[in-house]
Formats: C-alpha cells, structure tokens, sequence
C-alpha cells in the first residue's frame, strides 16, 4: 500500500468542560473515523455517548509502549483512519500524542488538525494581560528546587508567561512565583473553565496568594496561571538569566554573603555586583 492509500490521523480538540464548546466538525470526524484513540476510554466515553458516537476506541496515553504506536499506524497503513483525543482539550498541549504524531508523519500520514478548546488559549483571551507574544510553559517541575530554577530563567521574559498547575502544587508554585518574580508581579489565575464553578481572579502575585490561601475553595479544581511579563527598571542590575539562575539557586540553601561569594566564582561576575542583585530582588 502506498503513502496515498493510507488512513488519516486526526488530532480533535475536545471540550475543556462545557460538552457544548465541541465543534460540529469535531463530532462529524469521530462519528466518520474507523477508530478512536482516547487518553482515557471511560471518560472519553461519557462524551461519546452524549453525542451518540459509537465510533470504537483504543487506548493511547503517555504510558503507551512502542507497541501501541505501531498497533496504529498499523491501522493508518491498511487505509484505516484514527482520531486521536485527550482528556480533555488539545491534544500534544501538555497532553499525549507528541510521539504518535511525528512518527506517522516521518511515514509520511496525512496528520490533520481539528481545532477547537485549548485551555490556556482561553485562559488568555479573558485574562487582561498582553495576548500579542506570550510563551506557554505548560507544567512547572514538581521539586521547589528545579521549579525555582525554571522560574529564574524566566524572570526577566517579557512575554506574557502561561503554566498549567494541580491542584496539590497550586500554593507552593505561586509561593515561588512571588519569591522569584517579585510580590508586585501582575498575574491571573483561571479556575475550572468553562464549567460550573469557573473562577478568574487577577491581581498581584502576592494578592493572588493571600486569596488562594484564605479560601480552600479556590484551591480546587484545574488551574492555568498567566504573569505578566517582566518589565525592566533602568534602574535595577540585571546578571544574564544562567547567573541569576546560579544566585536563586544558591540562595535556596546559603546565606546572601556566601551564595554571592560562591556565584561569583562560577560566573565571573563581581561579588558586589551579585549581592547588590539579590538584595533588589527583595
């Protein structure tokens, strides 16, 4: 069978929360597949079953093993075509489907989008904050310390910065996010969208964590996390985004004195220079 006899790959956003927000194109292509590859089969199921969709499924997930990309493209090869979907969203945005997508198309399938939700793209629309150069970053690292040392290097991005967040880590990131981006940092936190108890609050770092802390409520649920982006004062010293990394690593651990001390043989920079950095970063 040649390339031109071989099933399509398609990659359909599905609803975030509100079932209504799928497109019609998106419930004609899973109607018309011959099969479904779903994240997760039950819950993919109960948004199937809403729409009347008996299209069967298989299971693709980030935990696959080679054998499943090869059951697929397997099909896509005999002429068969497949609809890839998460949870919830994208697909490959922080989701599964990155593997699956560039080995089909070094085999030269026909991968065709079906736009529709994106959470952080929703997020942005309603956020306030500059949407014409933005940079997502998905999830921070789970450890305070790499999560710190993601955030450093990003400290000085002037786009606007996008995260996706759990639950179980929000606190502890917008914590870091106050100490490594400043308390007076402006930033929203989107809640939940499109469904039931949708949430958007904006305000400053600090704010926003004095508010999430004093409502448990607020804490529940799935979070994107947008900060604005940096906006230099002339009159503050700037290092270079590997040496401040360096300095908010050390400091994690070590006084000021001595983490300026140590960074500035690693980096070459002045001593002076170094602490007088961290001491603005108060």
């Amino acid at each position: 069978m040649t390339a031109q006899d071989a099933g399509k790959l398609y990659i359909v956003a599905t609803p975030i929360g509100n079932l209504g927000d799928i497109t019609y194109r998106a419930v004609e292509i899973l109607r018309q597949v011959d099969y479904i590859a779903a994240e997760d089969t039950r819950h993919s199921g109960r948004l199937l079953q809403h729409f009347n969709i008996t299209t069967p499924q298989i299971a693709y997930h980030d935990h696959s093993d080679a054998k499943r990309v090869q059951k697929i493209s397997d099909l896509l090869h005999e002429g068969k075509s497949v609809a890839l979907i998460s949870d919830a969203g994208t697909p490959l945005i922080s989701d599964p489907g990155y593997p699956l997508v560039t080995q089909m198309r070094d085999q030269q399938i026909d991968v065709v989008p079906i736009p529709g939700p994106c959470a952080f793209i929703a997020a942005l629309s309603a956020s306030g904050l500059p949407s014409d150069h933005f940079s997502f970053d998905g999830f921070l690292p789970a450890k305070s310390s790499a999560r710190l040392s993601v955030l450093a290097a990003l400290r000085h991005e002037t786009r606007t910065l996008i995260f996706y967040e759990s639950t179980h880590r929000l606190l502890d990131s917008l914590q870091d996010m106050v100490t490594v981006m400043g308390e007076e940092r402006h930033a929203v936190i989107a809640r939940e969208l499109t469904k039931t108890y949708e949430t958007i609050l904006s305000g400053t770092l600090t704010e926003l964590l004095d508010r999430v802390e004093q409502d448990p409520n607020q804490q529940r649920g799935e979070f994107v996390i947008l900060v604005g982006g940096y906006k230099p004062d002339p009159n503050t010293l700037t290092l270079g985004s590997d040496a401040e990394t360096t300095m908010a690593v050390l400091l994690e651990s070590l006084p000021l004195k001595q983490a300026a001390a140590i960074a500035a043989r690693l980096t070459g920079l002045k001593k002076r220079d170094l602490y007088q950095w961290a001491l603005d970063q108060k």
